[in-house]
């Protein structure tokens, strides 16, 4: 049905950059919002960033002023741009998309789709 796939994880040293993406794919019709979401261990799932169709975007506090998420609407994509990466920055980051896609009886259904999970590790 429909499928959120990252990448870009890794290990970076303090104060590096990291880019994260996430491509969804599927009987897609629309999606209206597409974020990304961290846990670290031992911590709740926490938003990150949000960006809605027409470009609003909603940053989390920890992360203004180094996060940037952009979309490709065309692509179905979703990027997270990580500068000046903190220790604290380490956890699963995990892609979120508020999807309409296309039931196989052919009628449109809302889905609340997630990624697998990619690994960020910020060393000190």
């Amino acid at each position: 049905q429909v499928q959120l796939v990252e990448s870009g994880g890794g290990l970076v040293q303090a104060g590096g950059s990291l880019r994260l993406s996430c491509t969804a794919s599927g009987t897609i019709f629309s999606i209206n919002a597409m974020g990304w979401y961290r846990q670290a261990p031992g911590k709740q799932r926490e938003l990150v960033a949000t960006i809605f169709r027409a470009g609003d975007t909603n940053i989390a506090d920890s992360a203004k002023g180094r996060f940037t998420i952009s979309r490709d609407n065309a692509k179905n994509t979703v990027h997270l741009q990580m500068n000046n990466l903190k220790p604290e920055d380490t956890a699963v980051y995990y892609c979120n998309a508020d999807v309409l896609y296309y039931r196989s009886s052919g009628r449109p259904s809302g889905l609340d789709a997630w990624g697998q999970g990619t690994q960020v590790t910020v060393s000190s």
